[in-house]
């Protein structure tokens, strides 16, 4: 084994592990923490870049064209879709009530939403028709 493949697979263990590690944080971040919009940046941004460290030495490790290909598929998907469910579990969360508004730095919902009648549809002064 030449000493390149040996620094190599070092290296993507320890990724491996570091990673692992980072995850389980985000674990422990999403156990702890006290609301529903800490909860959902413990369970996106610590997950993503432990996923992406893991993937990156898996990467390290098995050198072939397929399954490089195959890892980059899976860092990509999961960097589109982390960011976008945590939005909507965060939107989904203010919107039944469950965030505490007193505790908000910056609330860029509540004018659009409390300028609208709920019993209406929102119209085209509301955004439905703005590109």
């Amino acid at each position: 084994m030449s000493a390149w493949v040996q620094v190599s697979d070092t290296a993507g263990a320890a990724l491996v592990f570091v990673g692992a590690a980072i995850c389980l944080l985000g674990v422990v971040g999403m156990l702890k923490l006290p609301d529903v919009l800490s909860r959902s940046h413990a369970a996106t941004k610590p997950q993503t870049l432990g996923l992406l460290l893991v993937l990156a030495g898996v990467a390290l490790r098995l050198r072939s064209g397929m399954d490089l290909a195959t890892l980059a598929l899976i860092g990509f998907f999961q960097l589109m879709t982390g960011p976008v469910a945590a939005h909507l579990v965060a939107r989904s969360a203010y919107r039944t009530g469950q965030i505490e508004h007193a505790e908000l730095l910056r609330d860029d919902l509540d004018r659009q939403l409390t300028e609208r009648a709920p019993d209406r549809a929102p119209g085209p002064e509301h955004g439905a028709g703005e590109r």
